[in-house]
């Protein structure tokens, strides 16, 4: 059977994508939108200190470990029809938040919004693989979608403080339900059903297995980068290990397996499942250190550190168009490991940052490094995207965004205890004598500045600028951890990945399996689908 291009994208599929992001930037912002609703929250509900913590942790833990059940769905049940299922249960949870009247009731919803989220986000990705069959198109889709999704959780403190200056805390839920309800009107219209032709049986042990270990891993790296070792945390960690061991062997053997591992040991995909997970384990470990920095030692309120931190979106804006450019002239794991090398300079450039070095200074190593992160996950969201069939493009994006949750959480308790450690240490030779609290000031800024308040001028800038010094160290000696991994990502960019991306005319014909009549045939010049090729001809035949 002859090859024949596939056809480009029209006004149609441009509009359907624009109508996806706009839930995509939602869900990502309601990983951060309640920084700063917060306090009104406890002030309204005043829930306990543990109750706190799961109303802003809630949503990300079961974001994270429902993400691989809702790909697998979606390939089994159709990905419109998850989309509009996730976006009818983040509409009405979004609702349900606004309006919650106990503590109790806001995490449970919470939940319910995490659940819509994991429908909402792999599909999202999964849909550009069936819109989008021109390469340059696709690349262009895939960018865009790796920027809405980054931005989205740093525009969610902005949008949040500026919704808490004329509106009560429910406000920053409320914003959801019209692009909810856009997005009802419009994608029946513009987002053909998407498929697999084979009635797949689902396993729910499977989805059990999967949900409980990404839960538990989770759960234990965010409690060992809050509050260090401690055996709760390390017991949740090996049994999630020891679940999502489990949940691979049942993989092996399962006729309809959740997660194809045959196509995560291909290169041209667990390659870049690997690169995100390195580049989220810098992104969001270094994230925690510049809120605090420009807030505790710069000064800056909230609301204009929220304003500040959009900086860096101009390096993404300008790198990830850069990146999908240069991939057309050569090798994708060449400027994938080159946009790893500029993030590891960034990250030089902040290990440079000193107490009163100027906020443009800071801001310009951030957008290095954003800049070249967003570039090398673009490309790598588009290898994977490629190698992925078309009838499992919902799994493989799912696997994806599972990578990047793991490789967050564990970048803020790795980075997060470095730094940590190297606060504690320059404190404990640099405390004043007589500090209230003392050993709450070893260990954080925040409980330097607490006890700051209840000392006399004096010996509260003494404290404060000691504490504001050993917290810039450690920041510096994070950043030079986050380098060292990106240069390792660069290292394994230019090894491991290197020809896979490459456009090659493949010598036979694959034929599309059309799971549905929407999906249209495979493009012979495109490259990611020549990587699959290349892979299917080197594979014993059954």
């Amino acid at each position: 059977m002859e090859n024949t291009p596939g056809p480009r994208a029209g006004r149609k599929e441009w509009t359907a994508l624009g109508v996806l992001m706009l839930p995509l930037l939602l869900v990502s912002m309601d990983v951060s939108v309640l920084y700063f609703a917060i306090p009104y929250v406890s002030q309204d509900l005043e829930p306990s200190a543990t109750q706190q913590l799961w109303i802003l942790d809630m949503y990300g833990f079961v974001l994270a470990g429902l993400l691989i059940t809702m790909g697998a769905l979606g390939d089994r049940i159709g990905r419109r029809t998850l989309v509009l299922t996730g976006a009818a249960l983040f509409g009405a949870a979004s609702l349900a938040a606004a309006y919650a009247h106990t503590a109790e009731l806001l995490i449970a919803v919470r939940a319910l919004l995490g659940l819509g989220g994991a429908a909402l986000i792999p599909s999202t990705l999964a849909l550009i693989r069936n819109l989008f069959h021109d390469d340059k198109q696709r690349g262009k889709a895939v960018t865009l979608w790796t920027a809405v999704m980054t931005t989205g959780i740093s525009l969610g403190p902005v949008v949040s403080g500026l919704l808490l200056e004329h509106f009560w805390w429910g406000s920053v839920f409320l914003i959801n339900l019209p692009a909810m309800i856009l997005l009802f009107v419009l994608v029946p219209f513009l987002v053909p059903e998407f498929k697999s032709a084979k009635r797949e049986r689902f396993d729910l042990l499977s989805a059990l297995l999967s949900l409980s270990a990404v839960l538990l891993v989770t759960y234990g790296i965010k409690e060992w980068a809050r509050h260090g070792y401690e055996p709760l945390p390390a017991l949740a960690i090996s049994a999630g290990l020891v679940l999502g061991f489990v949940f691979v062997r049942r993989q092996k053997h399962l006729p309809h397996p959740m997660i194809d591992l045959g196509l995560l040991g291909r290169r041209t995909f667990g390659g870049p499942v690997v690169a995100n997970l390195l580049a989220m384990f810098a992104t969001v470990g270094m994230a925690v250190f510049l809120t605090q920095y420009l807030q505790s030692v710069l000064g800056l309120s909230p609301f204009n550190a929220a304003l500040w931190s959009l900086v860096p979106a101009a390096g993404v804006a300008i790198m990830g168009p850069a990146g999908g450019a240069l991939a057309q002239r050569m090798d994708r794991a060449y400027v994938m490991g080159g946009g790893f090398l500029l993030s590891a300079c960034g990250f030089l450039w902040l290990a440079q940052v000193q107490t009163d070095s100027a906020l443009s200074f800071t801001l310009g190593g951030a957008s290095l490094y954003a800049g070249g992160l967003v570039a090398a996950m673009t490309l790598a969201n588009e290898l994977a995207l490629g190698a992925a069939p078309p009838e499992r493009a919902g799994s493989a994006a799912a696997v994806l965004e599972a990578g990047q949750e793991l490789g967050g959480a564990l970048g803020m308790a790795i980075l997060g205890s470095i730094g940590a450690a190297v606060y504690s240490r320059d404190m404990t030779g640099s405390l004043p004598p007589g500090v209230p609290q003392a050993e709450a000031a070893r260990e954080t800024l925040g409980g330097a500045t607490t006890a700051a308040a209840q000392l006399p001028n004096g010996t509260a800038d003494a404290l404060l600028a000691a504490a504001q010094g050993a917290f810039t160290h450690g920041m510096s000696i994070a950043a030079v951890g986050a380098a060292v991994v990106m240069a390792s990502a660069s290292l394994f960019s230019f090894t491991w990945l290197r020809g896979a991306g490459k456009t090659r005319r493949p010598t036979e014909s694959s034929a599309d399996p059309r799971p549905t009549t929407h999906v249209g045939p495979v493009d012979p010049e495109d490259a990611f689908t020549s990587a699959v090729c290349r892979a299917a001809s080197r594979a014993p035949r059954t």
